[in-house]
């Protein structure tokens, strides 16, 4: 009995061990971005417990690229798609979750299928359709391929399913119509759900570069990744200390929010998951 307790403990040591180990290797291009970030370009390469601290590689870096611009493009991009997203995938996953309709299966099936294409297969076909609705370079141009979200439609269909059909009976007995119904009894009870999905959403969006490079052409639609990436072109010199304060200043919003609603991060992907 003491030799199994012996060897579980053994092994869940290991666990620990072998997770913690992940998690640095994880961190090491963080924990190096904020050393060389803060400290002078000659110790960007070099660790020293006295080198002296300093913020002019962020000041540098915001002078030499309009970071404030790509800001508040990066911002309308995340918002316009995540809110395109809850209407479009709301309306589709409760028709899939609650209506009978020909080709129902069909059409979910199409949805699924969706899951399993790169987005990055359809670059070329999705540029001919922008270019032809005359949305190249600009951010509606951007969102528009993603605002019909097929995780979104099965994620939420799959939570609409589990919610008792009673609820809705008793809705209509009070006179809602399937709008409502889907307003004050959906919604609400799959708000776990969407603040997941949301998050998912949020995060992919304010770092995808191969899109946003291909359909952007100015300073006015650029986003973030790409701005970015501009800026620590070979072209304009490296200087690993500004490069890497400029690219703190593009995670910092998403880092400093996980760091401050990190609880109910994972509270929301575990209750979405359990459903």
């Amino acid at each position: 009995m003491r030799t199994a307790n012996l060897k579980e403990k053994i092994s869940l040591h290991f666990e620990y061990g072998a997770a913690y180990l992940l998690a640095l290797i994880w961190m090491l291009p963080l924990i190096y971005a904020f050393w060389s970030a803060f400290h002078p370009s000659e110790y960007a390469t070099r660790f020293d417990l006295l080198a002296p601290l300093t913020l002019d590689n962020f000041r540098e870096a915001w002078s030499q690229a309009p970071f404030a611009r790509y800001f508040l493009n990066t911002f309308l991009l995340v918002s316009i798609i995540l809110l395109a997203q809850f209407i479009l995938c709301t309306l589709a996953a409760y028709a899939f979750a609650r209506f009978e309709f020909p080709g129902k299966s069909i059409a979910f099936a199409l949805v699924l299928i969706q899951l399993m294409i790169m987005p990055e297969v359809l670059i070329v076909e999705n540029y001919v359709t922008m270019s032809q609705l005359n949305l190249v370079d600009s951010i509606v141009g951007i969102g528009l391929p993603y605002m019909a979200s097929a995780f979104g439609i099965f994620l939420l269909r799959q939570t609409f399913k589990t919610i008792p059909k009673e609820l809705e009976d008793a809705a209509r007995v009070e006179g809602c119509s399937a709008l409502q119904i889907l307003w004050k009894v959906y919604v609400p009870l799959a708000r776990p759900t969407y603040v997941a999905f949301g998050l998912v959403s949020v995060s992919y969006h304010w770092n995808n570069f191969l899109w946003p490079l291909v359909i952007t052409n100015s300073v006015t639609t650029r986003p973030l990744t790409v701005g970015l990436a501009i800026f620590g072109a070979p072209e304009s010199g490296v200087d690993w200390s500004i490069i890497t304060a400029g690219t703190l200043l593009a995670v910092a919003p998403l880092l400093v929010a996980f760091l401050l609603f990190q609880r109910q991060f994972v509270q929301s992907f575990m209750h979405a998951g359990i459903k």
